[in-house]
């Protein structure tokens, strides 16, 4: 008898035991759900982003204030152009410029590199600074190239710059262009223009530099350019020699010219007036 009992004993509790639900029985084991990830930023265009000249139009902190230090030549503002992976600063104090790179929607500026000007005006002094400080900053960049090409570079604290594009001579032009230096004398002379009365041309001539930019052969003879050098701003009694792009104008109108210069740099300059009255 007490064997039929110890027998029984472990059947008995295991008929007590708690049997399953249905939805128990049948709920299968939940798995996670992938976690969503965000598209990567497109890449920008660098052919596009080359072509124009990036002009400061708008700059606010992120309380939306204008940032005035960015504002210091109303006439000509703050000009950014990227090219052959390094980005220069023009219409600043000095002219500055550094490599950068782009990955996805983020842009770094390496160290950048100036001239060693000073300028009378201590807000144009201190925009060096300004804008050589925020371009070193890690930022995001966006850029919209249609028909009002916009470029805006955004910091990690907010502030927000934004920049019109004014196409690059070899964008109007369709072409790299070929450089060339010319001298340009110190005093306009007057010439004959079909539609401008009492014209003043700049007199010019062609020189030749070496790859070291030692200068070889004879300049060319002295002639008037009946054409402005776009960029290029002539002082009476200063004389310059500057490294222009020269190119061609496809369709030029009747009266005008087949060929475009563009002022790269001025190599020299020379204040005759001055030395003659020494």
């Amino acid at each position: 008898m007490n064997r039929l009992m110890l027998l029984a004993l472990p059947l008995a509790l295991a008929a007590c035991a708690k049997a399953p639900t249905p939805s128990e029985a049948t709920t299968p084991t939940a798995t996670q759900a992938p976690v969503a990830t965000s598209a990567p930023a497109a890449s920008i265009d660098q052919a596009a982003l080359a072509s124009q000249h990036w002009q400061l139009e708008q700059a606010v902190d992120a309380k939306g204030q204008r940032i005035e230090a960015l504002f210091a030549r109303a006439d000509k503002p703050l000009q950014l152009d990227f090219r052959d992976g390094r980005v220069s600063v023009g219409n600043a104090c000095n002219r500055m410029g550094g490599g950068y790179t782009i990955s996805g929607d983020r842009l770094q500026v390496a160290r950048m590199a100036a001239t060693l000007m000073a300028c009378t005006d201590p807000k144009l002094m201190a925009l060096d600074q300004a804008i050589g400080k925020r371009l070193e900053a890690a930022q995001t960049i966006a850029l919209r190239s249609d028909a009002e090409p916009q470029l805006t570079l955004t910091s990690a604290d907010g502030e927000v710059l934004t920049f019109r594009g004014e196409p690059t001579a070899e964008t109007r032009y369709g072409g790299s262009g070929e450089t060339a230096f010319l001298e340009v004398a110190a005093q306009a002379k007057p010439c004959s223009h079909p539609l401008i009365p009492n014209k003043q041309c700049l007199q010019v001539r062609e020189l030749h530099y070496d790859d070291r930019g030692i200068k070889t052969g004879t300049p060319g003879d002295w002639q008037a350019l009946y054409q402005d050098i776009e960029g290029y701003e002539h002082t009476d009694g200063v004389r310059n020699v500057v490294r222009v792009k020269r190119y061609t104008i496809k369709n030029p109108p009747a009266d005008g010219s087949s060929i475009a210069y563009v002022l790269d740099m001025v190599v020299e300059s020379e204040n005759v007036t001055a030395a003659k009255a020494k």
